[in-house]
């Protein structure tokens, strides 16, 4: 699962993906989190599965929307208080929440890969 986290400059973001791809990986899920803008969304939006947009952003929601609808993407908006969510587990939940808890696991020692 690819999780794209787009703010307006790119410094917000990049504190919710590190958290988010943090939690991920101590719940032992294969998902990656990356930051960025507004203006760099319609390239990021083909790297993308989940786009979580930041609260600040509900004014272009819409458009990011249908923009990721082409692409098959989840949208999800984050609510004002995200950035509180220090380890990120709160944030994994929703992306979970708007997927239906897909996403692979990461694969254990000498295992199979999921």
């Amino acid at each position: 699962m690819r999780i794209l986290v787009v703010c307006g400059a790119g410094a917000s973001s990049t504190f919710v993906a590190q958290r988010v791809r943090h939690a991920a990986h101590d719940q032992g899920l294969a998902y990656t989190a990356f930051a960025g803008t507004e203006l760099s969304l319609p390239i990021d939006l083909d790297a993308a599965d989940v786009v979580l947009v930041g609260p600040h952003l509900v004014h272009a929601l819409e458009r990011i929307e249908r923009d990721a609808a082409l692409r098959g993407t989840t949208v999800v908006l984050l609510p004002s208080d995200i950035f509180q969510d220090l380890d990120g587990t709160r944030t994994l939940a929703l992306v979970r929440a708007a997927v239906g808890g897909s996403g692979g696991t990461l694969p254990t020692a000498g295992g199979p890969p999921p």
